[in-house]
């Protein structure tokens, strides 16, 4: 069509319905005999139908090779085309307050400010500068009802110039709005659970008319849904917020977390989902903006306990079990206030079950290390029971009700979970000792030559393909960067989803941002462990009344150095692991104040007064 456009010899004479739109069969066949007797420029070959529209210029082509010679055609009038030496041009007219452009305002790509056949500008804004390729394909996408400056948005004249300088704009609507359906779907809408577990047994992508698997949507974006059931939410809720709106609005977008943070529930269990993020986000208080005590920042967290009171079954010692029902239940809420039973009778049940829960939660599967510097473990079956959220959840509550510290976290765990001290690179000695990754890092960290350094990474080579840093080594000196990768690897990038589920528990009650705001005043609280009740602290937790009369002081002299001394020997064969003597030593109150973890973070300071009960036999 364009061939017969810009061919010299023939014009449209018909209608549109005539001949080949417009052209007539006759007027075709003669400018075919006419063009057969022309030779082309470029190629030398016969059959140039294109010519220069000057009429002094001789100089013909064929259609395509008109342009590799550079000529222009004018799709426009009588379509006429011109030569490299007598085709129209474009002047600068720039001021000189304007700089000339870097880059072609439609592909970016860099560009040469010089006007030629193949750059073009705006004759509007003289800011958009074009190469004609680029603007050519403009003008087929846009069309003619859409075709502009793309800096300027002008139509008008942006086009007639165009046309001057031989872009080719069809009449017809822009190519996207041709298509069929184009705009399809924006007609749809998102139903899909976005739920960590999706509860419907149709699958997330099932949406009812109502009830509780229907899929309600994101108020604020549209773009996220949830089941109901799936989130723990009424079965009424049409108010519901995901957790990137609700962190952008900080907070106020819905009283209802998002299921991205993941729902209250095992990640492949059936076990119910739990409001547990509901009464987190509405019940929070508003946080001290001055540092203080972590005591003091953990109370500023306590108004939210509520005097109604949760009741909790413990059998025998099994704490962490009983806490673990607990915050499965499908109707928990945080904010109510502990009661336990079957565990101690008196006023001491909830602190002692708390203290039972802090020293049973250490010693589970989700963390590993030695005593008092634990780091996380990776647990396929905790994973799978979604145990990482409910310790995480039973700490925040611990220390919220007045529970000891937690004192055994490592500094690396702090520090990836709070990013206290900030930004600090974690090295082989924060990994967890005696394990087969930190011998593997440990033995590529301790190479003190390159060959020793190669033999080790073949020998870890499985690790090193899992860990991405399964790379050529040129030097000695590429030692620490891998290391770090492996350490990185190790205790961060393999670690994701316990990490973020831990977290996202630690967020019950607002314990998780607190320590955020102010981690270097909890770093005690959670890295800390209390120093260990010795012989020598539990002597001076007495002060002897020396009697006056030298009888009797003769006679308590020998009694308290005997006392001294059991409680020597009670210590040095505890540290042994020896069986107990037979002579058994009931401290009533010292348990309580010394126990396990010591002074409770977020507690009134005990009485002075203990009771204290010595039996020997």
């Amino acid at each position: 069509m364009k061939k017969r456009l810009t061919s010299c010899g023939v014009y449209q004479r018909g209608e549109e319905g005539e001949g080949v739109f417009g052209f007539l069969v006759d007027d075709i066949k003669q400018e075919t005999r006419r063009s057969a007797r022309l030779t082309c420029c470029s190629c030398k070959k016969k059959g140039a139908c294109v010519g220069c529209n000057v009429r002094s210029c001789r100089k013909t082509v064929h259609f395509p090779c008109a342009r590799k010679e550079k000529f222009v055609s004018q799709f426009t009038g009588l379509f006429p085309s011109f030569c490299p030496y007598h085709s129209p041009t474009q002047s600068h007219s720039v001021s000189s307050d304007l700089s000339l452009p870097q880059s072609c305002s439609v592909c970016l790509d860099i560009i040469e400010p010089v006007l030629s056949h193949s750059v073009l500008k705006c004759p509007c804004c003289h800011a958009g500068w074009f190469h004609r390729e680029c603007v050519q394909r403009q003008a087929h996408s846009a069309g003619l009802f859409f075709f502009r400056c793309t800096l300027c948005s002008n139509k008008e004249n942006f086009q007639e110039e165009m046309l001057r300088m031989g872009i080719f704009i069809p009449e017809r609507d822009a190519s996207w709005e041709l298509e069929e359906n184009a705009y399809s779907e924006l007609l749809e809408v998102y139903e899909r659970c976005d739920a960590l577990v999706c509860l419907c047994s149709d699958g997330p992508t099932h949406s009812a008319k109502s009830g509780w698997f229907e899929v309600i949507r994101c108020r604020l974006c549209g773009s996220r849904g949830t089941h109901r059931k799936c989130s723990g939410l009424k079965v009424n809720t049409r108010d519901w917020a995901c957790s990137d709106c609700t962190r952008a609005t900080d907070g106020k977008a819905s009283m209802v977390a998002s299921p991205q943070s993941g729902p209250r529930k095992s990640l492949l269990s059936k076990r119910r989902p739990s409001p547990i993020r509901s009464s987190v986000s509405c019940k929070r208080p508003s946080l001290p903006v001055t540092a203080g005590s972590s005591e003091d920042l953990l109370q500023a967290l306590a108004p939210q306990l509520r005097p109604l009171s949760v009741q909790v079954e413990v059998s025998g010692y099994q704490a962490l079990l009983s806490g673990l029902d607990l915050v499965r239940r499908p109707d928990f809420d945080p904010a109510l206030s502990l009661s336990v039973s079957s565990l101690r009778d008196g006023g001491t049940a909830r602190q002692y079950f708390l203290k039972l829960l802090v020293q049973q939660i250490q010693d589970s599967v989700v963390f590993e290390g030695p005593d008092g510097s634990k780091n996380l473990a990776l647990d396929s079956q905790a994973l799978r029971e979604d145990l990482y959220f409910d310790v995480g959840c039973l700490l925040a509550l611990s220390l919220v009700h007045g529970g000891p510290s937690v004192g055994f976290f490592s500094c690396a765990l702090y520090q990836c979970l709070f990013n206290y001290p900030a930004n600090r690179p974690l090295a082989v000695a924060h990994m967890t000792p005696d394990t087969c990754f930190t011998r593997q890092v440990s033995r590529i960290a301790e190479a003190e030559s390159l060959d020793s350094l190669r033999d080790a990474m073949v020998s870890s080579r499985e690790f090193l393909e899992v860990a991405g840093c399964d790379r050529p080594i040129g030097s000695l000196e590429e030692r620490g960067a891998l290391v770090e990768d492996l350490v990185g690897f190790t205790l961060i990038t393999r670690m994701q989803l316990p990490l973020q589920r831990f977290r996202e528990g630690l967020q019950t009650l607002g314990v998780f941002d607190q320590v955020q705001l102010f981690p270097a005043e909890f770093r005690n609280v959670f890295c800390e462990a209390t120093a260990r009740l010795s012989a020598q602290l539990l002597a001076e937790l007495f002060t002897v009344n020396w009697s006056e009369q030298t009888e009797k002081l003769n006679k308590e002299t020998p009694v308290v150095t005997f006392w001294r001394h059991f409680l020597l020997e009670c210590e040095e064969r505890t540290q042994l692991q020896a069986p107990p003597p037979a002579r058994h030593l009931v401290l009533r109150g010292v348990q309580e104040l010394h126990g396990a973890g010591g002074q409770p973070p977020c507690a009134p300071p005990p009485h002075a007064e203990q009771l204290f009960v010595l039996i020997i036999t």
